[in-house]
């Protein structure tokens, strides 16, 4: 299930892309929530993998005018006895005073803390590099808007890190951007990378979204990484040129 429908980001282009990645996996059915309020308690139930691309950021409301207490018992208990849950760039935001959803997002935008410099490429390497979802992959460059300073919730486990560029605004110095979390038998990936289309079509976010879905829907990894591998600045920049249509990026 792919929670839709509301997101700071350009949500209408951004969940067709998400849908084609999973997709062309050959792994996943996807199925779009677009109305996530009227889900019911039932509707996790045939869900191995809920995966979100939703947030109420532009217009911030409390988790019980979207979710009764039925409704989040349902989805907790889904991830609890061993489903899954991943959040695409602020697919995590919403929900704050929520402990749970907040846990199993590892991360999300905090108001007056966390930061992002100008759009520009920078490499990603892996802090983690026997996790099944990291294992075997090389560094990549990808061209995408980089969070920083982040508030991370106890137990989660940072995957990749991403170093700034100073230049464009960046901090400078490598920080967290991929996690895995725990919660029962479930697991939670939070990939913050993806902030627009362009960005979903660099290799590396497309295999860590896929191998991370694979994951946090069964425990285990079989997803081939993408090829050809971003492995220097100038192929990011390509990639994400190709995917906008404009010659230079901005």
């Amino acid at each position: 299930m792919l929670l839709s429908g509301a997101n700071n980001h350009n949500w209408r282009l951004t969940t067709p892309e998400l849908c084609a990645v999973l997709r062309e996996s050959g792994r996943f059915r996807v199925d779009v929530a677009g109305e996530v309020a009227a889900l019911q308690p039932a509707d996790f139930a045939s869900c191995d993998v809920i995966v979100s691309n939703y947030n109420t950021f532009k217009n911030p409301v409390p988790v019980d005018a979207v979710w009764g207490a039925a409704v989040r018992a349902a989805f907790l208990d889904r991830i609890r006895e061993g489903g899954g849950f991943v959040a695409v760039h602020a697919g995590g935001s919403s929900f704050h005073e929520w402990p749970e959803y907040q846990q199993l997002c590892a991360t999300s935008w905090t108001r007056g803390t966390t930061r992002h410099g100008r759009r520009h490429a920078a490499p990603v390497s892996f802090a983690d590099a026997a996790h099944p979802v990291t294992r075997g992959l090389e560094p990549f460059w990808t061209y995408d808007e980089f969070w920083e300073n982040l508030v991370v919730q106890p137990g989660a486990v940072a995957l990749a890190t991403v170093k700034t560029n100073a230049a464009h605004g960046g901090g400078g110095a490598p920080g967290p951007i991929v996690f895995a979390t725990a919660f029962g038998r479930g697991r939670g990936f939070c990939l913050l990378l993806g902030h627009d289309v362009p960005a979903m079509r660099n290799p590396g976010f497309r295999t860590l979204l896929k191998r991370g879905t694979e994951w946090a829907a069964t425990g285990r990894v079989t997803i081939a990484p993408d090829a050809p591998w971003p492995a220097t600045e100038a192929a990011a920049i390509a990639v994400a040129q190709a995917a906008s249509g404009a010659a230079t990026l901005k």
